[in-house]
């Protein structure tokens, strides 16, 4: 059987796909690698589709054993890898033969990195992906050493044309974001979520928590449960936004002032405690 053995994976290595969505009224969060961007990288880089299931894996560490010749990429923030020892690199196509290992070190910006390899982790499917939702604790469980898994067939050649210089994770974001649907909560919404905020540590796969000036509300009434969206800006009542990520709840009732667009959710992803933010109401 193609495999790859585990060996040590640092703070936390998760499968992920490209997620669930479309369970919500089941109350399934979407889940899904956080950096879509980076996923769907290594997949072009090793031939796969590039929906297929790759690792993320949470400041570094990983360290995995081919036990099958194989075709890997690392893909996020810049980040050491080496094979047997031997420093090659990452956001390129590496060939393993059966019995080498890869090592991934400790990324000096951003905070997840993907390993796509060729023909894709292949470990079950739970509604129709394999991606690990934290939240509700669907799908593969956290990768631990000593475990074996498994790979899919190859389907498709190996290709260097995506290689690129991946550029450090900046320390400061501007974020764009549509208001709405709760902005007339509170007392001038869009100038308010324009200061200067700073991701904390209590931030992970289901929202980016911030600390700043906190949001008043203009009035005092109560909010039924309603949907919630990635990307959504919720407020609870201490005032401090919680941008959610892709293991998100599905509904929520505190107010949503505003929804980050889609393609700013992955830079989001990659933010560490103390990097600063400032949202950006676009139209």
């Amino acid at each position: 059987m193609r495999a790859l053995e585990i060996v040590a994976t640092g703070p936390l290595a998760l499968v992920q796909d490209l997620g669930r969505p479309g369970y919500a009224h089941l109350g399934v969060p979407p889940s899904g690698a956080l950096d879509t961007a980076a996923l769907r990288l290594g997949n072009r880089l090793v031939g796969n589709a590039e929906d297929a299931a790759g690792i993320e894996i949470l400041l570094g560490g990983l360290e995995i054993r081919a036990t099958t010749s194989c075709t890997v990429a690392v893909t996020g923030p810049p980040v050491p890898v080496s094979v047997d020892g031997r420093e090659t690199g990452s956001h390129a196509p590496l060939p393993l033969h059966a019995d080498q290992r890869l090592t991934i070190g400790r990324p000096a910006t951003g905070l997840r990195c993907y390993l796509a390899v060729s023909g894709g982790i292949a470990v079950d499917p739970v509604l129709g992906s394999r991606s690990r939702d934290v939240l509700s604790e669907l799908g593969p469980e956290p990768l631990t050493p000593g475990t074996r898994v498994p790979l899919g067939p190859v389907t498709g050649v190996p290709s260097g044309a995506d290689v690129v210089v991946a550029p450090p994770c900046p320390a400061e974001l501007t974020v764009p974001v549509l208001l709405g649907p709760r902005d007339d909560w509170f007392a001038d919404t869009a100038a308010a979520l324009a200061a200067q905020w700073t991701v904390t540590a209590e931030s992970n796969r289901v929202g980016v928590r911030l600390d700043g000036p906190p949001l008043r509300r203009s009035g005092t009434s109560e909010l039924p449960s309603e949907g919630v969206l990635t990307g959504a800006i919720q407020v609870p009542p201490n005032g401090l936004p919680l941008v959610f990520l892709a293991d998100h709840p599905t509904t929520g009732g505190y107010p949503v002032v505003a929804v980050v667009r889609s393609e700013s959710l992955g830079a989001l992803a990659q933010a560490r405690p103390g990097t600063s933010v400032r949202f950006r109401t676009s139209f």
